[in-house]
């Protein structure tokens, strides 16, 4: 069996005179249901998102956090190139960034998260 489980995170911290909070619902995936998934970061207190560095991890327990990729202004940066055809991401709207997980098997079990922060 499979799982993919995002579990609900809130993370918050302050940004220059505001607040910044991510919020993600969990998503969890059974072998056979999907061969692709998405699932939404949806932040509130960025009044730039769209130029807001958003970066995606993977945690698999009893090893530390690995970063992916991160998105900026419509640019998909990848922590190592093999990523790209089995990760991507996308920002909609003012808001949410969407990351999908193609060809999905069992490598890929773990949690994945988003998280924000400026160079």
């Amino acid at each position: 069996m499979l799982l993919l489980p995002l579990l609900a995170l809130a993370a918050a911290w302050s940004h220059g005179q505001g607040q910044v909070l991510l919020k993600q619902r969990e998503v969890s995936i059974t072998r056979g249901d999907k061969t692709t998934v998405s699932m939404d970061c949806i932040a509130e207190g960025i009044s730039d998102f769209q130029y807001a560095y958003i970066h995606w991890y993977r945690h698999v327990p009893s090893k530390a956090p690995e970063r992916i990729l991160y998105i900026r202004a419509g640019t998909v940066s990848y922590d190592d190139n093999s990523y790209s055809n089995k990760y991507s991401s996308a920002k909609k709207g003012t808001n949410v960034c969407t990351f999908t997980i193609n060809d999905i098997n069992s490598n890929d079990e773990g949690t994945y998260y988003c998280a924000y922060w400026h160079f």
